[in-house]
């Protein structure tokens, strides 16, 4: 059964609310369509946008080592001519010269002269000993295990003619395995001494009495003189300043030739290698003295000596005894005075560290 309504008033108010509800239908679709457009968008944009990430890449400039040639200074020393009772015998130290390449490079021009010090004696007691580092890890150099890093690197050797044998043939294989190895970077020296003291490649003339000999250096002739015994020598004459060679393939192949045809010299003096070392110009970063004996009683004196004034300037010197010398205790003191050191190389060529390196 139902209802009609017959009264015009009623269904104005039907419609009304009729037509109410209409508009309220249409507008909470439109607001549910709207909001489903809304999340829709979201889902696209997170759907399709992607941040690519960007990579950037530097790339530093390569660098190039600068070869500086330096034109050969000799200066000739007019030397007196010895008696015909002193007959010199002639002992060929090798002719190799040692040019360098490097990108810096401190010229320094040779003035011909021998100050070079005094010692006395030949070491004993060769015995066991153990391997050692040196002063600090690095590129520089490596010598006898000692590695350090450097960019001016002195190596001074013992070519007394106690340094026979085994001896040699240990220090010509860790000599040339050193020098082989240099990088480009390194400007470096050999020094060579018994009695006198020189520049590998420079020769030797030792007198038959043994108290006197000739250095010849380039054009230069270089006195020696020795006062008496095996560690009593000096100088006549001006003193000469070793140059730094950059470490070329050519300097580097004249100095093994050197390495390997020098001859042994009579005598045994430290300090006048040393100082020759030491006043290079600039100063060596590091220097490394090896030997196989004593400079005599006054060992110790020396070395203190040396020692300090290799501080002074600021030069480390890395020492090592050859087969263990009695005169262990002064190689030790002058390692400790300038922060390096010292190792003992017993006959198989291990070495040990008896005094470690300072630690900077």
């Amino acid at each position: 059964m139902s209802y009609h309504a017959t009264n015009p008033e009623l269904e104005r108010v039907l419609e009304a609310q009729k037509r109410n509800a209409t508009i309220t239908s249409v507008i909470i679709a439109l607001l549910v369509a709207a909001l489903l457009g809304v999340i829709m968008a979201f889902i696209l944009i997170a759907t399709v946008t992607k941040s690519t990430p960007e990579i950037i890449t530097f790339q530093a400039p390569s660098s190039t080592n600068e070869v500086v040639d330096r034109p050969e200074i000799t200066n000739q020393v007019e030397r007196k001519p010895s008696s015909p009772s002193s007959s010199m015998a002639s002992v060929i130290v090798s002719n190799a010269a040692s040019p360098v390449s490097v990108p810096k490079v401190d010229v320094d021009t040779p003035e011909p002269s021998l100050d070079f010090g005094d010692g006395d004696d030949f070491g004993a007691g060769w015995g066991s000993g153990g391997s050692g580092t040196g002063a600090a890890g690095g590129s520089g150099a490596t010598f006898f295990e000692q590695s350090v890093k450097a960019e001016k690197i002195c190596f001074v050797i013992d070519y007394s003619q106690s340094m026979t044998g085994r001896r040699i043939q240990l220090l010509k294989e860790e000599l040339k395995k050193s020098v082989e190895n240099l990088p480009e970077s390194v400007q470096y020296q050999l020094i060579f001494f018994a009695g006198p003291a020189w520049v590998a490649g420079d020769r030797v003339e030792m007198a038959k009495d043994r108290k006197s000999a000739v250095v010849l250096h380039q054009d230069s002739e270089l006195d020696w003189k020795s006062s008496g015994g095996a560690h009593n020598w000096d100088t006549r004459g001006r003193k000469m300043r070793p140059q730094w060679k950059p470490a070329t393939k050519d300097n580097i192949q004249r100095s093994l030739s050197a390495i390997q045809s020098t001859p042994l010299v009579w005598g045994t003096a430290w300090e006048a290698p040393i100082e020759m070392a030491l006043d290079m110009n600039p100063a060596p970063d590091v220097v490394f003295f090896m030997t196989d004996g004593s400079a005599g009683p006054d060992s110790e004196k020396i070395a203190k000596r040396m020692g300090h004034r290799a501080k002074r300037r600021g030069v480390v010197v890395n020492t090592i005894a050859l087969m263990e010398p009695q005169v262990k205790g002064a190689m030790a003191t002058l390692a400790q005075e300038t922060g390096g050191a010292f190792s003992l190389v017993d006959q198989n060529g291990k070495s040990t560290v008896i005094v470690k390196p300072k630690e900077k």
